[in-house]
């Protein structure tokens, strides 16, 4: 099964967020390069012609994030889109996070 096939999961907190070798592994199954922040954070910045396309984008990201109880940080520059995601509850990365970039990937 995909990234994008799955659904996010709550997540409680009392399990480790992601090693090395598995951010690496889901990483491989994105369509696009996300940066990796200290294997705590994923970011990736999303360019728009001007900021009504970057707006339409975040309301697009905010459907997905309430469809899969699952929210990412964004940050709007104008017609710059950065998202940022991370489990706050394992104060890392968790498989949620990969599953929500494959499907903001797919609104971009």
């Amino acid at each position: 099964m995909t990234l994008i096939q799955k659904k996010c999961v709550p997540c409680e907190g009392g399990m480790p967020p992601l090693g090395a070798e598995k951010i690496k592994e889901y990483s491989a199954q994105l369509k696009n390069s996300w940066d990796v922040l200290e294997n705590k954070k994923i970011r990736r910045e999303f360019v728009f012609k001007g900021f009504k396309e970057a707006i339409v984008f975040v309301n697009k990201v905010a459907e997905i994030a309430e469809q899969e109880d699952h929210h990412p940080d964004i940050h709007i520059f104008y017609r710059k889109v950065v998202i940022e995601l991370w489990t706050h509850a394992v104060g890392g990365l968790s498989e949620n996070d990969f599953i929500m970039a494959a499907k903001i990937e797919t609104r971009g």
